[in-house]
């Protein structure tokens, strides 16, 4: 199993500090064997968890043209039409997808393009699927063109999260489906697409990043 580079800080100071305190109960509780190996499976428990957290499992990516490809792994919670705030200003198509601490926490890019807009915002760590959570909680906003037509990204940290990863600058160049960032443990990644977008997901539909077809660009030029 391959481990994602964000994890192995965490990986190898999770797993000493275990270490550490099995060694030093191992002496303290030495006449204590079930509690020994109570704290031991316990520990075998906790770096097994984060593990998989962690996981970055190999995938036949999806790619095309006008498609929209899910940038996480996740549940669809939300689709609908809403007014983006922040860049747009618009009424836009919004899809949420909820990722839980059990899914792969990877982001990857929805379309190819250049990202036209980038911004981090501190804040609050409501639950994701807190209707507010998009507007209030830590985020980070990227917005991708591409043809003429643009599409923002909203990462949203969760009640667990406390660290948003993401890896480009505005004005680079991305391609789809390739490492965005990383949200480290629960939280959302709400899309805002073109209200002419055509749909391929449902509601509460899974979806595998880099692999699950949200949708489909049209080709009419101009707008956002």
């Amino acid at each position: 199993m391959k481990i994602h580079r964000e994890g192995y800080t965490l990986l190898y100071s999770a797993f000493f500090f275990l270490l550490a305190i099995n060694i030093i109960l191992s002496y303290i509780l030495k006449d204590q064997i079930e509690i020994r190996v109570f704290i031991a499976g316990i520990s075998v428990l906790i770096m097994i968890l984060l593990l998989q957290f962690f996981r970055n499992p190999s995938r036949n990516l999806a790619d095309g043209e006008n498609l929209i490809i899910a940038p996480a792994d996740g549940k669809i919670v939300v689709i609908e039409e809403t007014i983006e705030k922040e860049f747009f200003k618009d009424k836009k198509l919004q899809v949420s997808i909820f990722m839980s601490p059990f899914n792969v926490h990877i982001n990857r890019y929805p379309i190819s393009g250049r990202i036209k807009y980038l911004r981090y915002h501190p804040g609050k760590y409501l639950v994701a699927w807190h209707p507010k959570a998009s507007t209030l909680n830590e985020r980070t906003s990227i917005v991708i063109e591409r043809d003429q037509k643009s599409l923002l990204l909203r990462q949203i940290a969760g009640v667990l999260a406390r660290r948003i990863v993401y890896y480009p600058h505005e004005g680079d160049m991305v391609k789809q489906s390739t490492e965005l960032g990383f949200i480290k443990f629960g939280s959302r990644v709400d899309l805002f697409l073109p209200l002419d977008t055509k749909l391929h997901i449902t509601l509460n539909e899974k979806t595998i990043g880099g692999v699950t077809v949200i949708g489909e660009l049209t080709n009419k030029k101009g707008g956002h």
